[in-house]
């Protein structure tokens, strides 16, 4: 059974007006996911910096669902790679995707798609099941990522400065959201 998302609340009936819609969600909220990458906090000991990109990422999937969440990360990665400052730290460029932190943008695609399949299957509707699913979303970030910077530095250096950082905090993002995630449909249901 498919549920819809947080975005086909007010999608248009009509065809055209529904694509049109839907072009400007992709867009919006791939100026969202930069805008959040702009939050960025430099670690001294990794080339991954902290920033609001993931759970960017993760909320662009859920709440546009699978398709238009994994078409908007696309547009921002070719946003990025046109030259256009969307980043982290405004960094933009071909280079930049193929550096060392290039893996956890290519994670965002595989991330974004599947927390929106998640939320499509109605799973952002339980504070358990939209735990899990923003869970297993933010680990193929992570795996992504830590996998492409050890080709740069090692696997064991890699896990230490890529992964072991940030996953407090990704947990801690996680909770936070998957506890309004079901809280805004229940307020939708009552209005």
């Amino acid at each position: 059974m498919s549920y819809g998302t947080y975005s086909d609340i007010i999608r248009p009936a009509q065809q055209r007006q529904a694509r049109l819609y839907d072009l400007s969600c992709v867009v919006v909220f791939s100026a969202f996911i930069a805008l959040s990458a702009q939050l960025a906090i430099r670690l001294p000991f990794s080339p991954v910096p902290i920033t609001g990109q993931t759970l960017a990422v993760l909320l662009t999937g859920v709440l546009l669902g699978s398709k238009k969440g994994a078409a908007s990360v696309l547009l921002y990665i070719m946003e990025g790679a046109a030259g256009l400052p969307v980043f982290a730290s405004s960094a933009s460029g071909i280079i930049y995707l193929i550096g060392p932190t290039g893996g956890y943008i290519a994670g965002f695609l595989i991330a974004a798609y599947t927390a929106g399949y998640f939320a499509e299957m109605g799973w952002d509707r339980k504070n358990f099941k939209i735990f899990a699913a923003l869970l297993v979303s933010s680990a193929i970030i992570l795996i992504c990522g830590v996998l492409w910077l050890s080709l740069f530095i090692g696997f064991e250096k890699a896990v230490q400065v890529g992964l072991i950082p940030f996953l407090i905090g990704d947990v801690i993002k996680i909770a936070l959201t998957a506890s309004l995630l079901p809280l805004g449909w229940k307020i939708l249901k009552k209005s």
